[in-house]
C-alpha cells in the first residue's frame, strides 16, 4: 500500500459518513458554521430588516404590480421604473405602473429585478449578471425593488454558491450580493445611506 492510500485509509475509518473520501476531496472547501434553525424564511425576514432592507410578501407573481404600487405611493416615489425582461410580462398597467424593460440609465429612479437566490442567515440577496439581468437595473436608481421566490432562500452563502454551480449554465460575469441599502461610514463614522449606490431596497417574497 502507497503511503496516499495509507493515509486515505485511515482518514476513512475516521470519518462520518459513507461517502467515498476520493469524492469528498473534489468537493468545494466549507469552513465550520452553525447549524440553520426556525424558519428559514422568517430569518431571512429578520436579518434582511436589520440591513435596512424592506421585506413583503406576496402570494404569486401577479400580485408584484400591485404591491410595487403600494410600495411606490407609501413613499411618494413616481409610479415608473425599469426592470428585467423576466417581469416585463405582468399587469403593470392594471396596477397604475408604468414598466420600461431596459438596463438602467443614471436618471432613472427605481430598479426592479429578480435575484437568484436570498441567503437566509445573512438577509442577503444573491444576483447573476447576464443579457436578460443587467447588474445597472440593481446597482444605478436609487430604489431598487427586487421579487424573491420563497422556494429560492438558502441557508448560508455556501448553500448559494452551490446552488449556482448546480444550476448555472456557464459562470456569469459577475455575481452581486446585495446586504441592504449601500453605506459607508467613512466619514466620522458616521453611517450614510445610498453612498455608492442605492438609498432603499425593497424584497417582494413570492411564496408561490
Amino acid at each position: 500500500m502507497s503511503a496516499r492510500a495509507a493515509i486515505l485509509a485511515r482518514l476513512a475509518r475516521v470519518r462520518r459518513d459513507d461517502t467515498p473520501i476520493e469524492t469528498s476531496l473534489a468537493l468545494p472547501l466549507r469552513g465550520p458554521g452553525p447549524a440553520p434553525n426556525g424558519d428559514r424564511v422568517a430569518r431571512f425576514e429578520q436579518c434582511a430588516q436589520r440591513l435596512a432592507s424592506t421585506v413583503a410578501r406576496v402570494a404569486c407573481a401577479q400580485d408584484v404590480p400591485t404591491e410595487v404600487a403600494r410600495y411606490l405611493a407609501s413613499l411618494d416615489l413616481p409610479p415608473r421604473l425599469v426592470c428585467w425582461v423576466e417581469w416585463q410580462g405582468l399587469d403593470w398597467a392594471g396596477a397604475g405602473v408604468q414598466a420600461l424593460c431596459r438596463p438602467a440609465a443614471a436618471t432613472d429612479l427605481i430598479g426592479l429585478t429578480g435575484a437568484f437566490a436570498g441567503i437566509a442567515e445573512t438577509g442577503t440577496l444573491m444576483l447573476i449578471s447576464g443579457e436578460t439581468t443587467p447588474a445597472t437595473t440593481s446597482l444605478l436608481p436609487e430604489t431598487h425593488i427586487a421579487v424573491l421566490a420563497s422556494s429560492r432562500l438558502v441557508d448560508t452563502l455556501e448553500d448559494a454558491f452551490a446552488l449556482l454551480r448546480r444550476e448555472a449554465a456557464r459562470w456569469p460575469r459577475a455575481v452581486n450580493l446585495i446586504s441592504g441599502p449601500s453605506r459607508t461610514a467613512d466619514i466620522e463614522q458616521t453611517v450614510t445611506l445610498g453612498a455608492h449606490g442605492p438609498y432603499r431596497v425593497h424584497i417582494i417574497l413570492v411564496d408561490h
